[in-house]
């Protein structure tokens, strides 16, 4: 994807504004946007500035994504592992 001569400014607003506006249908998109911004911004001082919203980014893809499954494992691995102290537990 081609993007159009922007300012460090212009670069940062935009993945700003991608960070505020994205939803859950469009965070792929979104963030796959921010990341192409992100790699052509020139000095490590430009990437910094944007760090916040490419990690809400991020976390917002995580949120959405419907992972599901792994929180229901630590559960269920939390509830087996229990106390030791139920029934049918001997001490010696």
């Amino acid at each position: 994807m081609k993007l159009p001569m922007l300012s460090a400014d212009d670069k940062h607003a935009e993945i700003r504004r991608l960070y505020f506006r994205t939803t859950r249908q469009t965070i792929q998109q979104d963030l796959e946007k921010a990341l192409d911004l992100l790699k052509s911004m020139a000095s490590e001082e430009e990437r910094e500035r944007a760090t916040v919203y490419m990690e809400g980014l991020a976390q917002m893809r995580r949120d959405w994504s419907g992972n599901r499954k792994v929180k229901s494992k630590k559960l269920e691995v939390r509830s087996e592992s229990g106390s030791g102290k139920g029934k049918g537990t001997k001490r010696g």
